[in-house]
C-alpha cells in the first residue's frame, strides 16, 4: 500500500511540474505588450458583462484573435488584479481530462495566489468542461472563454449553464480594424487624397481580408494551413467522419461559389454522396467550425425558409483568393460576401428576397423586414434595370420607401416608382457602422 501511495505521489509531483511550466510559459504569452495590437471592436461590448456574474463566452473562426481580445479584457478591466488563465490548445496536453481540472485549479492557486477570475481558451477541447467551470461559477468565479466551434459550446453551455452566459462573436478584422492596422486615420469628411489613401486600403482589404496573422506575415501558407487544421481538426477529426473526399470536396466547393444559392439536391449529385442528409449533416460541421455561413431566402413560413435554396457565404476573402478554385474571378460575388459578413459582424438577421425579382440582402428586426440591400459591383446599362427592378420588388414587398446599392466605387442617388434609392461605394458603407 505504502508502495503504490509513493508510485502516485511521484506521478502527481511529475504532472504538477510539468503542469507548472506550462502555466508559467503560457502566462509570458499572455501578458506580452505587443505595441502594434489592434484594438478590437468587440472589447467595447465587454464593459456590460464585466460586473455581473455570468460567464463570458467568446466565439469564432481558429485564429481570427479570441485570444487577442482576452489579453485586452485583462488589460483593460483587470490590469492591477490577479487572474487565472489557461490555453487548452497547447498539444502538450491533448490527453488532460476533465478530472484533471482540479489539479490545474490546485497548480494555479500554488503560483499565482488567490483570484476569481478565469480566463480559459480553446475550452471546448477538455471533455465535460462545463462541469467544472459551472461548479466554480456558482462559488462566485467569473469566467472569460473562447471556443471555435459554435455548436458544441451551445449544446455544451445549455446543458448545465443556461441563463448563465453571454455570447460574443469574434470576426476577422473589420474595415475599421484593418484601417487600424495599417495605420489609416479615419477624419470626417473625408479629403480627396484622405479617400484615395481608404480606397487604396480597401483595395487590399477586398482580397486579403481580415485574418490578423495572415496579415501581419503576408504568407499565403498561413491561410492554407489553417484551412487544413479547420478541416482536419475542427470537422473530419472532431466529428468523426470517415468520407474525407466528400467534405473536403463540397467544402472547396462552398467556397469558390460563395454568395451562390445553392440546392441540397444539386450538391449531393456534385459531391455523389448517398444522401442529402449527409449534405446537411456536412454543412453544418463547416457552418460550426465558422468557415462558412448560410442565409435562408425570406419567408413568413418557417418550414418553407427550411426546405428552400440556400446561399452560402465565406467567413472571410483570404480563403476565396487563397483557396477556392474558380475558373474566374466574380468581383461582384466577393463583394457580395463581404458584406454578408460585415452584416453578421453587427449581428443582423439577414435573408435573401426571391418573389417576382431577386434583392440580395434583407434585414429583420423586431418581427419586420426594415432595410433591403442589393450588391453589385459596378452600375451600368447592362445591369442597371436588373439591379434596380429587383431591389424595388423588395421595397414594394415590404412596404419600404429607401432602398440601397453598395458598389465598389459608385456614389449617387435616384428615384424609382416613388422609392429612394442610395448608390454607395463598399468602403464607404463599411465606416458607417
Amino acid at each position: 500500500m505504502r508502495t503504490y501511495i509513493y508510485y502516485f505521489s511521484n506521478l502527481y509531483n511529475m504532472y504538477t511540474a510539468s503542469l507548472k511550466q506550462l502555466i508559467l510559459e503560457q502566462e509570458e504569452v499572455f501578458t506580452f505588450e505587443d505595441e502594434n495590437e489592434v484594438i478590437r471592436d468587440a472589447l467595447g461590448q465587454i464593459a456590460a458583462f464585466v460586473d455581473i456574474p455570468h460567464i463570458v463566452v467568446i466565439s469564432g473562426l481558429r485564429r481570427s484573435g479570441k485570444s487577442t481580445l482576452l489579453k485586452q479584457i485583462r488589460k483593460k478591466y483587470y490590469p492591477n488584479e490577479t487572474v487565472y488563465y489557461f490555453n487548452f490548445e497547447d498539444e502538450r496536453i491533448a490527453d488532460m481530462k476533465i478530472e484533471d481540472m482540479n489539479i490545474l485549479l490546485e497548480t494555479l492557486l500554488e503560483i499565482k495566489g488567490s483570484s476569481r477570475v478565469f480566463f480559459l481558451d480553446e475550452v471546448q477541447n477538455i471533455k465535460g468542461w462545463e462541469m467544472f467551470v459551472r461548479r466554480l461559477y456558482d462559488k462566485g468565479f467569473k469566467f472569460f472563454i473562447t471556443g471555435s466551434n459554435t455548436s458544441m459550446l451551445s449544446r455544451e453551455l445549455g446543458s448545465r449553464l443556461t441563463g448563465r452566459y453571454v455570447n460574443i462573436e469574434v470576426f476577422p478584422f473589420s474595415f475599421k480594424e484593418y484601417l487600424d492596422l495599417v495605420d489609416v486615420k479615419i477624419l470626417d469628411p473625408v479629403t480627396t487624397e484622405e479617400r484615395a489613401i481608404i480606397k487604396k486600403a480597401y483595395n487590399k482589404y477586398f482580397t486579403q481580408g481580415g485574418m490578423p496573422e495572415y496579415l501581419r506575415y503576408q504568407r499565403s501558407e498561413i491561410i492554407k494551413v489553417l484551412y487544413e487544421n479547420l478541416l482536419y481538426r475542427d470537422v473530419i477529426g472532431r466529428y468523426g467522419l470517415k468520407d474525407e473526399r466528400a467534405i473536403k470536396e463540397l467544402s472547396m466547393y462552398l467556397i469558390s461559389n460563395c454568395s451562390s444559392e445553392i440546392s441540397f439536391n444539386r450538391l449531393k449529385e456534385v459531391i455523389n454522396v448517398g444522401s442529402i442528409n449527409t449534405i446537411k449533416s456536412y454543412m453544418g460541421h463547416l457552418a460550426d467550425s465558422y468557415l462558412i455561413f448560410t442565409m435562408n431566402k425570406y419567408s413568413h413560413s418557417i418550414r418553407k425558409q427550411i426546405y428552400s435554396n440556400k446561399k452560402v457565404f465565406v467567413i472571410d476573402p483570404s480563403f476565396i483568393d487563397l483557396v477556392s478554385f474558380k475558373f474566374s474571378e466574380d468581383v461582384g460575388k466577393i463583394l457580395e460576401n463581404m458584406v454578408f459578413i460585415e452584416l453578421k459582424r453587427r449581428r443582423k438577421e439577414v435573408y435573401f428576397h426571391k418573389d417576382k425579382k431577386e434583392c440580395d440582402l434583407i434585414i429583420r428586426e423586431k418581427n419586420k423586414i426594415t432595410q433591403a440591400i442589393q450588391v453589385t459591383f459596378r452600375i451600368d446599362e447592362r445591369n442597371r434595370d436588373r439591379e434596380v427592378s429587383g431591389l424595388i420588388d423588395a421595397l414594394k414587398k415590404y412596404d419600404l420607401k429607401k432602398g440601397l446599392i453598395i458598389t465598389d466605387d459608385q456614389e449617387f442617388e435616384m428615384e424609382k416608382d416613388g422609392r429612394t434609392i442610395h448608390v454607395l461605394p463598399a468602403w464607404r458603407w463599411l465606416l458607417q457602422a
